[in-house]
């Protein structure tokens, strides 16, 4: 894509309405172009990822060559090590030097790049061509005890992991950062929605919220690529969702308020369309008192955040008691109910229960939802694992429609997928 200097081609910097600063195109776009790419300012491949992925590229493959020193971080070739070694460098003695006592959060190995790159940054960086990192948002204001905790550890592992190699701001400074970090910084994904690393990408940081998004946001590499999922007209907003768009609006709501400090006003948010499917309740001729499904709702929230191993059949039967399967809470139990079976080898169950999570997910979700893919991707390579070509092509099939939209037709995921169907 063409571009000029401090500007990106098919889009513009605005004031949005209620929103402060957004992104608008200023060209029509259709469903599945790319509207614009953008490097990572700076980015760090998983821990628990190590071996599986290229430290510098994220490239996926076996036989990474690891670091002759650290004997951790692992590369395809040397180009991709001497690239990275501005990065690694900052972790590489110390990994060797604490051993099994090193240990900083990701975001601490986030802010830590960060802080490098600044030190050596010369001129604006490529994924600076909208908007300054410095000019993120810190919402430093609105965090609440808990999260400036939080902070406070991670400044403090900065420090102890760090001091060696980077020379630190003041602690309001470090704040700050953290908090622009927490908001703005991406979870870099793989096809399966599978967590890969985290990158700041400032471009993109500046695309605001909406429950009813006009582009999804997907990575090549550490490259973020954003790509249109609803036609657009020359000055449409650029919009992505922040959060899980499944959950019913109060909910959402509620997330967005905890992570994001604001209060969605899309059209999906005032009309509540989808809340009645989202909530179904099932129909019994002696239903449930109202506070007992609240009482339900409550405990399937918690059980949505413990461990997997936590996840048992009985917990599924008492929802199922009260809820429909394509309520939202019970979709997630079962979601998580496949994650334990994948972890145990049961692949039997691991497609039970992905098969009756994808067509409320189908229905619920939009066309070009990542999390649909996602889930026809593990169900039909399931299929495949346990000879059943019939139904994995199939679904493999209909995660491709959806990928070539979402990662674009030229994606090595793609490719990939191509040679796993022949």
């Amino acid at each position: 894509m063409k571009e000029m200097k401090g500007s990106i081609q098919g889009v513009e910097r605005f004031d949005s309405p209620g929103k402060g600063r957004g992104l608008r195109v200023t060209k029509p776009f259709k469903v599945g172009d790319l509207i614009f790419s953008c490097p990572a300012y700076s980015c760090v491949l998983s821990a628990k990822e190590r071996g599986s992925y290229c430290e510098y590229c994220f490239n996926r493959k076996e036989g990474l060559a690891r670091c002759g020193k650290c004997k951790k971080a692992c590369y395809c070739n040397a180009t991709c090590q001497r690239a990275d070694w501005a990065m690694h460098k900052l972790e590489c003695s110390a990994m060797v030097a604490f051993g099994p006592n090193w240990c900083p959060s990701e975001t601490v190995r986030l802010v830590a790049r960060i802080l490098a790159v600044r030190k050596t940054q010369k001129e604006k960086h490529p994924s600076e061509k909208l908007m300054l990192i410095g000019e993120m948002q810190t919402h430093v204001e609105d965090v609440d005890n808990a999260r400036r905790e939080m902070n406070e550890a991670d400044i403090a592992g900065l420090h102890r992991f760090y001091s060696k190699h980077l020379d630190f701001p003041d602690h309001s400074a470090l704040l700050a950062l953290f908090s622009q970090v927490a908001c703005n910084g991406f979870t870099v994904e793989d096809e399966e929605l599978s967590h890969m690393g985290t990158a700041v990408y400032p471009d993109v940081a500046l695309i605001n919220h909406s429950c009813l998004p006009s582009v999804i946001v997907t990575f090549k590499g550490t490259t973020a690529e954003v790509r249109a999922v609803t036609p657009m007209k020359r000055g449409d907003e650029v919009l992505i969702s922040y959060i899980d768009i499944l959950y019913p609006t109060d909910d959402r709501n509620s997330r967005l308020r905890d992570s994001y400090y604001f209060t969605c006003d899309c059209q999906e948010c005032r009309t509540q369309s989808k809340d009645k499917a989202k909530l179904k309740v099932r129909k019994r001729s002696d239903p449930y008192e109202p506070e007992v499904v609240s009482n339900m709702v409550r405990y399937a929230r918690k059980k949505i955040g413990d461990e997997l191993r936590e996840m048992c059949v009985q917990s599924l039967d008492e929802m199922g008691a009260v809820f429909d399967d394509a309520n939202v809470y019970m979709l997630h139990m079962m979601y998580q109910a496949m994650g334990v079976c994948l972890y145990l080898g049961d692949w039997d169950g691991a497609i039970h229960y992905g098969e009756k999570v994808l067509k409320p997910y189908s229905v619920l979700y939009p066309a070009y939802s990542l999390n649909v893919s996602s889930m026809y991707l593990k169900l039909g390579r399931l299929y495949m694992g346990l000879e059943k070509r019939s139904q994995g092509l199939s679904a493999l099939k209909k995660a491709m429609a959806i990928m070539e939209v979402a990662h674009g037709k030229d994606h090595h995921y793609i490719a990939e997928l191509r040679k796993e169907m022949k």
